[in-house]
């Protein structure tokens, strides 16, 4: 077969290719806008402090929490409420397009809260709580809470959504070893003024 020949069929080959990772990405992005977009906000910016923020997050743990919410392994009371069925459906391409989408829009910026509630936040989340055994949060999530792949961004997040979600872990409500054992040591007090601090980022 003649050089043209072959370089014509590789064009057709690429151009089919594109074309259906064209209209994948159509597809998510359809759905963010029909379905995500309701409480999550069409760029990720949640329109209820009941609902995250997406937006920033990393991608590694969007998908990882979007296949939970799939295959039912995320089984919180919000999730089963919200996600589950949304979730139901989708398939592994869908939910890394999802991911990415959400990945690049510019994150969500923190909200003012009480200075002493903050103060008290930040410090728990750098130094941690030596005499009730609890680690320092940035060691996972970052210096500045802005996540480290598996590890979501916590920093410009729903202070509600982060005092409902540490309160799920202590609980075993939702389910994370690692974030059980040490949410469960923390006072109500002490979540309060960390998701203060977080939300505030």
């Amino acid at each position: 077969m003649k050089l043209h020949v072959l370089a014509a069929a590789l064009a057709v080959l690429l151009l089919g290719a594109a074309a259906a990772e064209a209209a994948d990405n159509s597809a998510a992005l359809d759905l963010i806008r029909r379905e995500c977009s309701t409480c999550h906000g069409a760029q990720g910016v949640s329109v209820s402090p009941t609902f995250p923020n997406l937006a920033g997050q990393t991608p590694q743990y969007l998908e990882a929490q979007l296949r939970a919410f799939r295959d039912h392994s995320r089984a919180d009371p919000h999730a089963q409420a919200f996600m589950w069925g949304m979730a139901a459906q989708l398939t592994d391409d869908t939910i890394k397009q999802m991911a990415e989408f959400f990945a690049k829009q510019p994150a969500a910026r923190g909200e003012a809260a009480d200075k002493a509630e903050v103060a008290a936040g930040k410090k728990i989340f750098d130094e941690g709580i030596e005499k009730q055994d609890v680690p320092a949060c940035m060691s996972c999530h970052g210096d500045n809470a802005q996540g480290n792949e598996l590890f979501p961004r916590l920093a410009g997040q729903r202070r509600n959504y982060l005092e409902k979600q540490l309160e799920a872990f202590s609980t075993e409500l939702r389910a994370n070893e690692i974030m059980h054992e040490n949410s469960k040591k923390l006072t109500a007090r002490q979540i309060s003024d960390l998701a203060a601090y977080l939300s505030s980022l």
